[in-house]
């Protein structure tokens, strides 16, 4: 009834207004209309941000682990739900990222019931609870609460995480390396990737700061060193021997980039090595921490997949361990350390939890690390508990504890035997070569690919391994990432395979491989 009688007065105005006035000549009528158009819209413009408008760090930053065959793999994903039996296989393996829930895993179940008591507290005064709930788990709980102010774990915490979840993160790394951790040098972050941007941030000034990076290397150092405005100094690992990280190469394109007026501020080390897979051995890592010394270098240490080692001849040691075993402290090394809650054997990637720990730095630096996580104002409640969990799991004695090391251990095998069965299958093509993953969650296997396969790439204005990754998702619907989105030594070429599909489909994978791989080898046989 309101609308009815508001339209009814705008008639009677509008018909009053009109009667007023003498009429105008349709012609006229037109001309003043598309005048008033044109007045209100202002002169012609190009819209307010263009592709040749957009900060050129933008441009410039490329991330191929979600890039283009990525894209097409998505569509070709829409294609077979909408037209099914439209392509040879009936669905999209993804095995160009670390994303082990997506794939089939399953999340460990002690986390997860903890997980679920902090986020709906008020379930831990019912008497069901403890008929579906671990003991351990629900002790857990209760004792992470306490320890958020108010038990809001809707809240925001302190910029850093919340003080209490530091603490048991700071008591696993001093379990873990048999040295002091102090919870103020924990930041806490959501996932690795921001603490990585955080530094950046801190490290670069323009583009004559440069960052030593291994070559292949995780794109996240390439596309935030090309965010932030610095430069990537290349160091190769040889891959003639398992992908080996040697000084002497780290030392020469140093010295290289310093000739050329380059500030190499820091150096990024990923170990176990992704997309590489190798386990560094622990005097390699000595003559890294004395280098770094020597140089005035930020060692920042990725150790993300730490849990990750398929080898009994390796394990893994964090560089804080390393440096301190060798007697430097605070004052005699700078050093941040990244970890992750989204590998491991634990795979919570959505979850998106992970800490950085900053050592080495003096007071007026760290204010400003601190300022920089301040404007993010703290890292989601979920992420900060699992990564507490993470570097606290179940002891021996816990109520969870034997269902925990059951899982963490069948997990871990597991990936193992994949590793194993899908080296072994790219070793065993004409052309391919891989070196074993001792760790990690990725093989790296070398292409040597017929000159007809490299030209009909060039004619195509892609790289080889892109051509044939693309060709391989077309065959088969299985997504690797080229090499040349993780950097290679000139004229050679790769691809990332991550080993997450299980177990039981790795058999089909490897068979689709073959089949394509032989058929390729032949069309392009010179």
């Amino acid at each position: 009834m309101r609308r009815f009688a508001t339209e009814k007065v705008k008639k009677l105005i509008l018909g009053s207004f009109l009667s007023t006035r003498s009429p105008a000549p349709s012609s006229q009528l037109c001309s003043s209309s598309a005048a008033a158009a044109a007045s209100a819209m202002g002169p012609t413009q190009s819209p307010p941000v263009t592709f040749d408008s957009i900060n050129p760090k933008v441009l410039k930053c490329e991330y191929a682990v979600r890039g283009e065959i990525v894209s097409h793999a998505q569509r070709l994903q829409q294609e077979l739900q909408t037209k099914p039996g439209s392509r040879p296989f009936d669905e999209i393996l993804y095995c160009n990222i670390g994303n082990p829930q997506s794939l089939g895993q399953q999340p460990i179940t002690f986390f997860r019931e903890v997980l679920a008591l902090c986020d709906h507290p008020s379930i831990l005064d019912k008497s069901e609870t403890h008929a579906l709930f671990s003991a351990d788990a629900i002790a857990r709980a209760w004792q992470i609460l306490d320890l958020i102010p108010g038990r809001a774990g809707g809240a925001y915490s302190h910029s850093q995480g919340i003080k209490g979840l530091r603490d048991a993160i700071a008591a696993g790394i001093a379990a873990r390396d048999g040295f002091p951790a102090n919870a103020d040098d924990i930041f806490l972050t959501d996932g690795a990737s921001p603490a990585v941007h955080m530094m950046m941030q801190l490290l670069i000034r323009s583009e004559k700061d440069g960052i030593l990076c291994p070559i292949p290397q995780y794109p996240l150092y390439s596309a935030s060193i090309a965010l932030h405005g610095g430069s990537l100094v290349p160091y190769y690992l040889n891959e003639a021997t398992g992908w080996g990280l040697e000084v002497s190469e780290v030392k020469k394109q140093l010295e290289d980039a310093r000739s050329k007026g380059i500030a190499v501020r820091a150096i990024a080390v990923i170990n176990p090595g992704n997309p590489t897979g190798q386990v560094l051995a622990e005097e390699n890592q000595r003559e890294i921490v004395e280098f770094c010394k020597k140089e005035g270098l930020v060692l920042l240490a990725d150790e993300v997949y730490q849990e990750n080692i398929y080898v009994d001849n390796k394990k893994f040691n964090s560089f804080k361990k390393i440096a301190r075993s060798m007697g430097y402290g605070e004052k005699d090394i700078s050093l941040v350390s990244f970890q992750s809650v989204s590998k491991g054997y634990h795979g919570e990637c959505g979850k998106r939890g992970g800490y950085m720990e900053v050592t080495g730095f003096s007071a007026d630096v760290r204010e400003q690390i601190y300022k920089v996580a301040s404007v993010n104002l703290c890292s989601n409640i979920s992420g900060q508990i699992l990564a507490s969990l993470v570097m606290n799991p179940p002891k021996v004695g816990d109520e969870s504890y034997e269902s925990f090391i059951a899982e963490k251990n069948g997990i871990l095998s597991s990936l193992a035997r994949r590793a194993k069965a899908l080296e072994d299958a790219f070793n065993s093509l004409e052309g391919v070569t891989c070196n074993k993953a001792e760790g990690a969650m990725y093989l790296f296997p070398r292409l040597h690919l017929p000159q007809k396969a490299i030209e009909a790439a060039k004619a195509a204005n892609v790289a080889p391994d892109a051509f044939y990754a693309r060709r391989l998702l077309d065959a088969t619907g299985i997504v690797v990432v080229p090499g040349s989105g993780f950097g290679q030594v000139p004229g050679t070429w790769h691809f990332r395979c991550t080993i997450l599909p299980q177990e039981d489909k790795i058999p089909a994978i490897i068979s689709r491989l073959k089949a394509f791989h032989e058929s390729f080898m032949e069309e392009f046989h010179d």
